[in-house]
């Protein structure tokens, strides 16, 4: 037996019934913490499920915004400094991390209200999160305002990339779920992976088969 609901349903429903059920239509999704900081020295930090790879040659990864109903002071920082952080979720932080979707005062860091530790290294502007076993230094490149739901889709380089040291393998592959990163669905579950298969390129004709993973020593 399977639901059916089309778009006129879907459009009639009670607000937070449909954003939480076309939240999780997309399926598990990347979800990380941002670390910014302003020119005024305060730091910011919060949780995103929207983050998304755009092309590794230049290496670039892009956020959805959403619209600016209210203070979005996370991509305030952004424009204002071209410096920020991703880091990636662990099971030991997910909880921390969850709690930094509260909307603070632009004075208060989510940083000291979560308990979560800022971390700096090489010189990098913007702020890691330290209990990250992931983290990625990135810098802005373009802005995007998309018309039909007025989000902002913003377009960073990888600047720096920290990451476990036996998490690698030789052809480059990061074994994340090695490192304890961990996926969501919707806007609060949290899930644990298991690795099902790493499968060759696949070819008209030709079989698919594993992928062995040799991490560097």
């Amino acid at each position: 037996m399977q639901n059916y609901i089309d778009y006129h349903q879907l459009m009639e429903m009670e607000k937070q019934e449909r954003v939480n059920l076309v939240n999780s239509l997309g399926g598990f999704k990347s979800v990380c913490l941002i670390g910014t900081k302003n020119k005024n020295e305060q730091l910011n930090l919060a949780v995103f499920s929207s983050i998304m790879h755009i092309g590794a040659n230049p290496p670039l990864m892009g956020i959805i915004f959403r619209p600016g109903v209210v203070e979005r002071h996370t991509l305030e920082n952004i424009i204002e400094t071209e410096f920020f952080t991703i880091n990636h979720l662990n099971e030991a932080i997910f909880k921390p991390a969850h709690q930094t979707s509260a909307r603070y005062d632009r004075t208060i860091s989510e940083f000291d209200e979560s308990g979560l530790t800022p971390e700096y290294k090489n010189e990098f502007f913007a702020p890691f999160v330290k209990e990250s076993k992931i983290q990625l230094g990135m810098q802005f490149k373009q802005r995007i305002d998309l018309e039909i739901n007025n989000t902002i889709l913003v377009i960073a380089e990888i600047k720096q990339v920290y990451f476990p040291a036996d998490c690698q393998s030789k052809d480059g592959y990061l074994d994340i779920e090695k490192a304890n990163t961990i996926t969501c669905s919707g806007l609060d579950s949290y899930h644990k992976t298991i690795r099902l298969d790493r499968l060759s390129y696949a070819k008209p004709d030709k079989e698919l088969t594993s992928i062995p993973i040799h991490y560097i020593e």
